[in-house]
């Protein structure tokens, strides 16, 4: 009968161990899928993502949603219409912008933070694969990350009458909640070693909501 006993309580205690590790097991998956970075299949759900903005820029004020910081090369009344849309796994961008300083180049990216009073409050590029080496003091300049291939870059050129059109696609979407502006600077994107995605001063921003 003390045989009995032993048999059945090791039996016990081994349905016991298997469920304790199941249990274990969903835990650490659902840990694992909690680092506020979605998983690239969750993010390919995302193909209903669909988001258009038509504003007029304005010097900033709380409740603007497009705020010039340079009324000479972005004047206040100038315009700016974005489009962002799911795409198979990946999402398309579209900028169109009108009244912009005539005949010159200028970058635009999309970035992490809304827009702010300060130019620098739209935080840095959004990117798909994040730099790790680069923080909120030291942006991203290793091409590698700051590529127009792991964010989304939308460099246009006025014309005469200060309208240009830009749209790219890449191939993946945004995390939730992480990207939250379009910023329009300087000068076209550099792609060079050390520079990489740097685009000169921000002189415009264009709030968005991914």
């Amino acid at each position: 009968m003390p045989s009995t006993r032993l048999v059945i309580g090791a039996a016990v205690s081994s349905l016991l161990l298997a469920g304790c590790n199941g249990d274990t097991s969903a835990e650490e998956t659902d840990t694992a899928g909690g680092n506020g970075q979605d998983t690239q299949e969750e993010r390919e759900g995302r193909d209903e993502l669909d988001f258009s903005v038509s504003e007029t820029f304005a010097p900033y004020s709380e409740d603007a949603e497009a705020i010039t910081y340079d009324e000479q090369a972005v004047p206040p009344r100038a315009t700016v219409e974005v489009s962002i849309t799911g795409d198979e796994g990946g999402s398309v961008y579209s900028l169109a912008v009108t009244g912009l300083e005539t005949d010159r180049e200028f970058g635009s990216h999309l970035h992490t933070q809304p827009c702010g009073e300060d130019p620098g409050d739209s935080g840095p590029h959004y990117q798909d694969e994040v730099d790790p080496e680069a923080d909120s003091d030291n942006p991203s300049t290793n091409p590698e990350y700051a590529n127009p291939e792991n964010e989304v870059w939308l460099d246009f050129t006025t014309d005469e009458n200060g309208e240009a059109e830009q749209e790219t696609r890449v191939d993946w979407t945004p995390r939730e909640d992480e990207a939250n502006s379009i910023v329009i600077h300087d000068e076209h994107t550099s792609e060079q070693e050390g520079t990489a995605g740097a685009a000169g001063d921000r002189l415009a921003c264009v709030n968005v909501d991914l």
